[in-house]
């Protein structure tokens, strides 16, 4: 598929996370620090979308069961049981634009 623009950086700012849709599919950019992450949007529990839950720091809490995931690797870091982890996408930021690299 290739470079898909997600936003302006204007639009996540630090501490922020909004959910785009790229072909049908569901992506969360956060922003960390003014570094930009991409993981799938859909809790791997619930299917509930996280850019409803929390973000602290590089953690994504689900909203719906509290499933904590890495929002840069998609890697789940806590829940009681084992779920799938989120598949992560590379960023790039140019001349204020977010791109996906899907």
């Amino acid at each position: 598929m290739g470079r898909i623009i997600a936003g302006k950086t204007s639009e996540i700012t630090p501490g922020k996370m909004i959910k785009v849709s790229i072909d049908g599919k569901d992506i969360l950019i956060a922003n960390i620090n003014e570094k930009y992450c991409a993981i799938d949007d859909s809790c791997t529990h619930s299917g509930s979308s996280l850019s409803e839950g929390k973000l602290d720091g590089c953690t994504i809490t689900c909203g719906w069961h509290a499933a904590e995931f890495d929002c840069k690797t998609g890697k789940l870091s806590k829940f009681p049981m084992k779920i799938k982890d989120l598949s992560s996408y590379n960023v790039t930021v140019e001349s204020n634009s977010v791109f996906v690299e899907m």
